[in-house]
């Protein structure tokens, strides 16, 4: 199964082949994803909601003309362009890393949570969420406070996460989204809640499922 991914903001060659590095580790076998840049005029960043909106509409645009692929897939957690009820971008299936990760964990019976490294990317989270339909298994999303730069900085962004899994867990929470895709995650201390990568969760339900419908 191939599918054609699109970073969410314009991040470079370097940046770009780093991203990719992450779904050639992560992805199961039989899935190969072949990601792209944004186009040049994209968002560096989303930090604002007009950053988010300009984002969705490059990326739905850019999935809609993927070539040669058998499914779609947004490099965002936010899963821009990814229709709420499911269905296709350019006749292929959309896919979508937090309807993946988080539908998988609400059937589990997790009550879950997010982190987002600002309060943009937290409200089109929660709005997300909202149109998902999952209000109900979810408590909320916690704003690390963190720059464009620390998505590469493993070490600044665990260290940030720190306190609000370990506020999760006394809120009740089981599992916790990171909300970047692009960040490399160490294991988290035991008696945490679940940290969920999108990349790996997503796919690898995805994998279970032996792939995308075929439409």
């Amino acid at each position: 199964m191939r599918v054609r991914a699109v970073t969410p903001i314009t991040v470079g060659p370097f940046e770009l082949a780093r991203r990719q590095a992450r779904y050639d580790v992560l992805v199961p076998a039989g899935i190969r994803v072949v990601l792209s840049d944004l186009d040049p005029d994209g968002p560096r960043a989303l930090d604002t909601a007009a950053e988010v909106r300009h984002s969705e509409a490059l990326v739905a645009d850019a999935l809609a003309d993927a070539p040669d692929c058998d499914a779609v897939l947004p490099d965002c957690v936010l899963d821009p362009g990814v229709p709420t009820d499911g269905g296709t971008l350019g006749g292929r299936p959309a896919l979508g890393l937090l309807r993946l990760t988080i539908g998988a964990a609400v059937a589990a019976g997790h009550r879950v949570g997010a982190i987002t490294r600002n309060a943009a990317i937290a409200a089109e989270l929660r709005h997300r969420i909202t149109c998902y339909g999952w209000d109900a298994s979810f408590h909320e999303v916690t704003v690390l406070d963190l720059g464009v730069a620390d998505i590469t900085d493993p070490a600044r962004w665990a260290a940030a996460m720190r306190p609000a899994l370990s506020a999760a867990r006394a809120a009740g929470v089981t599992a916790v989204v990171n909300g970047c895709s692009a960040v490399d995650t160490a294991e988290q201390d035991s008696g945490l809640p679940l940290l969920l990568d999108p990349i790996r969760t997503g796919l690898g339900v995805l994998g279970a499922l032996g792939g995308a419908p075929v439409h």
